[in-house]
């Protein structure tokens, strides 16, 4: 289980979080919505210590980690593997070789048994057929799930998503999702996935968490939202240009 317990960081004189409190529960995928600058991203980055709150706490599996050094991030990194926007794959080696290169790293492996294993993890996300091709050779959304592939390698109890489907065409996306429900429904991976796209919430989320002006102003199901009378959040997920929103 994650919890981030009163949460409040500022960047200079912008107040990003303002005491922020969720937890996510085993096997769940949590959607962190919000607008764009709403400190989505900002809050996730606190559970693998790329980012310091100015105020509360982060706890994992009942465990503050709020204040780990660099070297004791690393096991909690092993168990919360992150999927950022944009697919950071090395252009230089095959889609197979960045899948292989943690299972070198950590898991000691050499490029025979790294590259078997490797291939195993393609076939989870249906991309073994373009192995040998290189990220440059495929599109937005296959990236997209070679970067999970690779995030798999690890056996993690906890994957982050940040804005997985953004810039993607509508196929693609779809396709993102359905294996961010896979994951969930057959692997037991619990995700928090930080997001806009209102196909994908309301598709995929069992439970979302929409930040406004630095807080959390609704926590609830997919049909909570869709029923809420705040005036915010009806204008947020219809997608309104004009409403009670301040942007």
């Amino acid at each position: 289980m994650i919890e981030f317990r009163n949460i409040s960081k500022s960047f200079g004189s912008k107040h990003v979080l303002k005491d922020v409190s969720l937890m996510v529960d085993k096997g769940q995928i949590l959607f962190i919505v919000g607008l764009s600058g709403a400190g989505k991203s900002v809050l996730v980055k606190h559970l693998v210590g790329l980012i310091k709150p100015d105020g509360g706490q982060v706890f994992l599996d009942g465990r503050d980690i709020t204040h780990l050094s660099e070297k004791e991030f690393y096991p909690v990194r092993m168990r919360c593997a992150m999927v950022f926007q944009h697919s950071t794959l090395f252009d230089s080696m095959s889609l197979v070789e960045n899948v292989a290169l943690p299972l070198r790293k950590h898991k000691g492996m050499n490029q025979k048994e790294s590259t078997t294993a490797a291939m195993g993890f393609l076939v989870r996300v249906q991309m073994d057929h373009m192995a040998e091709r290189f990220p440059s050779d495929i599109g937005d959304g296959l990236r997209k799930r070679v970067a999970i592939a690779r995030a798999l390698t690890l056996d993690p109890d906890f994957v982050i998503f940040d804005e997985p489907t953004t810039g993607l065409d509508p196929l693609a996306a779809a396709n993102v999702d359905r294996l961010i429900r896979a994951l969930s429904d057959e692997q037991g991976v619990t995700s928090i996935v930080v997001s806009h796209d209102l196909r994908s919430i309301f598709t995929v989320a069992d439970r979302i968490a929409m930040i406004y002006q630095g807080e959390i102003l609704l926590d609830g199901t997919p049909k909570q939202f869709q029923e809420s009378k705040d005036n915010v959040v009806y204008q947020f997920i219809r997608g309104l240009a004009e409403g009670a929103m301040v942007l």
